[in-house]
């Protein structure tokens, strides 16, 4: 019987072992994760599980019982200290505690890990905090209480997630983003605008252009000082600054690096046997290497590698979409819009959307409590489709028209 052991217990860990089981795969399958809970789904935590609206049970994307029920060994709280690939001792094996487990199939789901504030400016401080997984929320969540004061580091989704529950919870929220706009990295100026408003009619103070010199506190952090000279009151921080690949392991076993860990069109990596999926893995596209961070792809990517494993020599080909809950509005991202020149509005009763344009090709669209739109939209771009602008921005456009 072959052993495939699977490192990171993530979304991609727990949807590639699910879904060998589900293609009838017999093989001895062990998921390896270094938080001591069973595979959750993480973007609940910023959004219901930070209002208390969800417990952690529901959080989990599988019963506990299911991985025993389908003969995955669990080993959970466990950190993999070292990957050999065999390619110098003939061993292919993963060290973690004082166990060696022997492979004849790795797989790296290992995910990414939230950039931090430099002890140097007073990111080591209590009361700063990421906003990542379990551990994480269920530290600040104590601090969620009506008049607390939050300076919230970066205005992209997930500093704006965080300051929405915040605001919903009558905390005092100052948004710092360094850029001259929030979203500037992800979204348009109109996109920008759309949420700036958003959260300013909520009473989130969003201060743009603005850098952090340093936090300040003696042990626990009690103020933040900008980069104007500025200072503002803080019982907390969140540091909501982007992620980075987790890709430590694999640059120690030798494993080519690109944007993350360098695979193929199937998964595979350079390292004979070993694959990678999800946030931590890049795949090639005809501008380079590309990786993706969201849910979605961290389920297509890992259930393509499953199938990969068992013979299938199947390409991965994304159809990128994303979301965000922000107070009342739901945001859905269908698409990239990188090379973007030009946006169409589509504005109706209760709804908005963006729809970022390359000429005349649609690369993306920004839906704002407009499921039609974002559907119509994942539609069109699977099928290579751009709809005139014109008939995009007329409100009595019936959308699935565009469709045919």
């Amino acid at each position: 019987m072959k052993q495939i052991i699977v490192i990171g217990a993530g979304q991609a860990g727990a949807s590639l072992v699910a879904k060998l089981r589900g293609l009838g795969c017999r093989d001895a399958i062990t998921l390896i994760g270094s938080e001591a809970v069973p595979p959750y789904q993480r973007p609940p935590l910023s959004k219901a599980y930070l209002l208390g609206e969800m417990p952690a049970e529901r959080l989990y994307l599988r019963p506990a019982d299911y991985y025993a029920e389908h003969d995955i060994t669990l080993r959970l709280g466990e950190t993999v200290t070292a990957i050999d690939t065999g390619i110098d001792t003939g061993a292919q094996t993963v060290s973690l505690g004082g166990d060696v487990l022997r492979y004849d199939a790795l797989v790296l789901t290992t995910g990414s890990t939230p950039r931090r504030l430099p002890a140097s400016i007073g990111g080591a401080l209590g009361g700063v905090f990421t906003l990542r997984d379990l551990s994480d929320v269920d530290a600040m969540r104590p601090y969620f209480t009506p008049g607390k004061r939050v300076v919230i580091v970066g205005g992209g989704y997930i500093g704006l997630e965080g300051a929405a529950v915040a605001a919903k919870l009558g905390l005092d929220v100052t948004v710092l983003e360094m850029a001259p706009r929030i979203l500037q990295r992800v979204a348009a100026p109109e996109t920008s605008a759309f949420f700036r408003k958003l959260h300013s009619d909520h009473g989130v103070k969003i201060l743009e252009s603005t850098g952090l010199d340093r936090l300040l506190g003696e042990g626990h952090v009690t103020a933040a000082r900008l980069s104007d000279g500025r200072e503002i009151p803080a019982d907390f921080v969140i540091v909501g600054v982007g992620i980075t690949p987790a890709t430590g392991l694999a640059e120690a076993a030798g494993i080519a690096l690109d944007n993350g860990i360098k695979t193929d069109a199937q998964g595979r990596t350079s390292a004979p046997n070993v694959w990678a999926a999800g946030d931590c893995a890049s795949f090639p596209t005809p501008g380079g290497q590309m990786r993706l961070e969201s849910v979605p792809n961290a389920i297509d990517q890992a259930e393509v590698v499953a199938a990969n494993l068992l013979g299938a020599e199947k390409p991965y080909i994304p159809e990128p979409w994303f979301w965000s809950d922000q107070f009342d509005i739901k945001l859905q991202i269908a698409g990239l819009n990188s090379g973007y020149d030009h946006i169409v509005t589509r504005q109706t009763e209760g709804a908005t959307s963006f729809w970022y344009y390359k000429g005349a090709t649609l690369l993306a669209v920004d839906a704002m409590n407009d499921p039609r739109a974002f559907m119509v939209a994942k539609r069109l771009l699977a099928m290579g489709k751009s709809p005139a602008p014109e008939a995009v921005s007329n409100p009595e456009t019936d959308l699935k028209v565009l469709l045919k």
